[in-house]
């Protein structure tokens, strides 16, 4: 195959033994690949794209460690393609019209095909997408392009229209353990040189930890395996306590401008719809931990107040009012705490919708029908009505 980096011929199998666990791991073929059995499966459209070197411009979304550019480097070593790589971060737009010449020059004299992989492709601008265009529509290459955001947010409209998006979704508990297993018993690329011991409980904690992310669990067990002492037999005995130091911190997925701010804020709202206080105070401890702005969260809370609670509960918006105002007094962390408070209140408060409701028919009603005259009853009776209007 061609590799990703430097355009050379490269031979898959020679494994670069600096190279984190997680690229040593990566899988070389569709059958050792893991997760995305949505799109993967056998008879799935994507994987009969790749087995077939059929594929088209495709786009690949999906949180970081869900194997985007792991199939790229699969798409690589089958198709009979030149396969080429830009980042997003890296390439400015000279590179770009050289690798796009070459793509045309190669397919009119030759008649070979190019396939280019764009990683993070959201980090170009919309004028380097552009470039983009001419040459995806034209056929003069294939487009693969990768990102972790919404491609319907932070891909250009034309780009997404001609390519197929496919979501990569983040990869099971046990699909992650699976990965551990397969790392501690890989001689020639993982951990199966050493005398690992690993107990059940340690795995789990690895896998539930890694938000789904396997570049996160393999690394984190790496690290652990390498910094852990055998004992007198010579086994590394890899425990949960071990685990817990090696992962540190579970990684919260949340970008507080893409779909997983969207996805948590909508969640959390709809718990306190369906008085879930315990889910509700959950999402309000996920969007804290993350970073949120505590003024978003209050200013939800107070919409909620008006919008889901109303006339069941008058009260109800005056403490909203009152926990933005402490927020702004109190701020971080302490802010925590009414937030908290007021969460718990719109969660156990009764709920009525009738003033939104009747507020949105009447629009409806406006937007839709001939506007209503004031009736003369109820016109202001300081001026003289002419009666000719």
């Amino acid at each position: 195959m061609h590799d990703l980096f430097t355009g050379e011929d490269v031979d898959l199998k020679k494994v670069d033994a600096a190279a984190p666990l997680a690229t040593r791991m990566r899988p070389r073929s569709l059958e050792e690949f893991v997760g995305q059995e949505h799109i993967l499966a056998p008879g799935k459209l994507l994987r009969r794209a790749i087995e077939a070197d059929r594929l088209p411009s495709v786009i690949l979304s999906g949180p970081p460690g869900t194997g985007k550019t792991t199939l790229a480097h699969i798409i690589a070593d089958i198709t009979h393609a030149k396969f080429v790589r830009l980042s997003g971060v890296e390439s400015n737009v000279a590179e770009m019209r050289r690798v796009l010449a070459a793509a045309t020059n190669r397919l009119r004299t030759a008649g070979a095909k190019t396939i280019l992989f764009v990683d993070e492709i959201h980090h170009f601008n919309k004028a380097q997408q552009d470039i983009l265009l001419p040459d995806v529509e034209s056929g003069n290459l294939r487009l693969i392009g990768a990102t972790a955001y919404n491609p319907f947010f932070y891909v250009n409209s034309p780009l997404v229209s001609r390519s197929q998006v496919f979501q990569l979704e983040p990869l099971r508990v046990e699909q992650l353990e699976l990965l551990v297993d397969r790392a501690l018993a890989d001689k020639e690329r993982g951990l199966g040189n050493y005398n690992v011991q690993i107990d059940n409980d340690a795995c789990r904690h690895l896998a539930e930890l890694s938000d789904g992310d396997a570049r996160k669990c393999l690394n984190a067990l790496e690290i652990g395996v390498l910094t852990t002492p055998p004992d007198a037999k010579g086994v590394i005995h890899f425990t949960l306590p071990v685990a817990e130091e090696s992962i540190q911190q579970k990684a919260v997925v949340y970008d507080r401008a893409g779909d997983a701010h969207y996805d948590t804020i909508s969640a959390f709202i709809k718990s306190m719809r369906a008085s879930d206080e315990k889910g509700a105070i959950y999402w309000l401890a996920k969007m804290l931990h993350a970073g949120e702005d505590f003024r978003f969260i209050a200013r939800r809370i107070t919409i909620f107040a008006s919008e889901d609670v109303g006339l069941a509960d008058p009260e109800a918006l005056p403490l909203a009012i009152a926990t933005q105002q402490a927020v702004e007094f109190v701020g971080l962390p302490e802010a925590r705490i009414p937030l908290a408070h007021a969460t718990a209140y719109m969660c156990r408060a009764k709920k009525s919708r009738e003033a939104c409701d009747a507020l949105n028919a009447a629009t409806e009603n406006i937007e839709s029908e001939q506007t209503q005259r004031v009736p003369e009853h109820l016109k202001n009776k300081h001026f003289p009505v002419n009666p000719e209007t």
